[in-house]
């Protein structure tokens, strides 16, 4: 059940990649196989010029290929995902997401850009065939803030949408039991009166 985090952000650290590491360590309790793929930390020329053949895209390509759930995360920009996610998404062939599960987060510095995920990723990811694209979760930077040690914190209301977007992340993609509700009963402990 491998999950791929592919942070789409070009600095570090930053609000995207908190918001997607938050996505995985909720994964990992639901004890989900994670790898991460960081694009800004791949090879910048050979990302640009489309180096296939390049070791390190070789890899972050297989990466995808082998995942059965994918969660990408980016800033918005000027209305739109990072330029470092698009160019790795360009490397991606036509069907490199086919019957895969896709997690879209994205953070902005107002709820504005929040369109963006729909109007401008997830029809790039249509496009590479994913099987399902959840709905996405979005953040403003008040939602993610930085703490005096210089780590970021999410905040209890988007804490709450990342527990819902994950529960359906770990159902529908990873097939895992949903982690609320009754318990289930094996057919065996079943007592019938009359």
């Amino acid at each position: 059940m491998s999950v791929l985090l592919i942070a789409g952000s070009p600095s570090a650290p930053s609000r995207s990649t908190a918001l997607l590491e938050a996505v995985g360590e909720r994964l990992a309790g639901r004890n989900a196989q994670i790898e991460r793929l960081a694009i800004r930390d791949l090879p910048a020329q050979a990302l640009l010029l489309a180096d296939w053949d390049h070791p390190a895209i070789e890899r972050a390509i297989a990466q995808v290929a082998h995942a059965r759930v994918v969660v990408v995360a980016t800033p918005v920009y000027k209305a739109a995902y990072s330029g470092v996610l698009k160019v790795f998404l360009d490397l991606l062939a036509q069907n490199a997401l086919k019957g895969k599960t896709v997690l879209p987060l994205a953070t902005g510095g107002s709820p504005h850009h929040m369109l963006a995920l729909d109007y401008a990723l997830r029809p790039v990811l249509h496009a590479l065939s994913a099987r399902h694209i959840l709905p996405g979760v979005y953040a403003t930077d008040s939602q993610i803030t930085l703490t005096p040690e210089n780590a970021y914190q999410v905040h209890a209301d988007l804490a709450e949408r990342l527990n819902e977007a994950v529960e359906v992340l770990a159902t529908e993609g990873l097939k895992l039991p949903a982690t609320h509700g009754f318990e289930p009963v094996p057919f065996s402990r079943v007592r019938c009166s009359v």
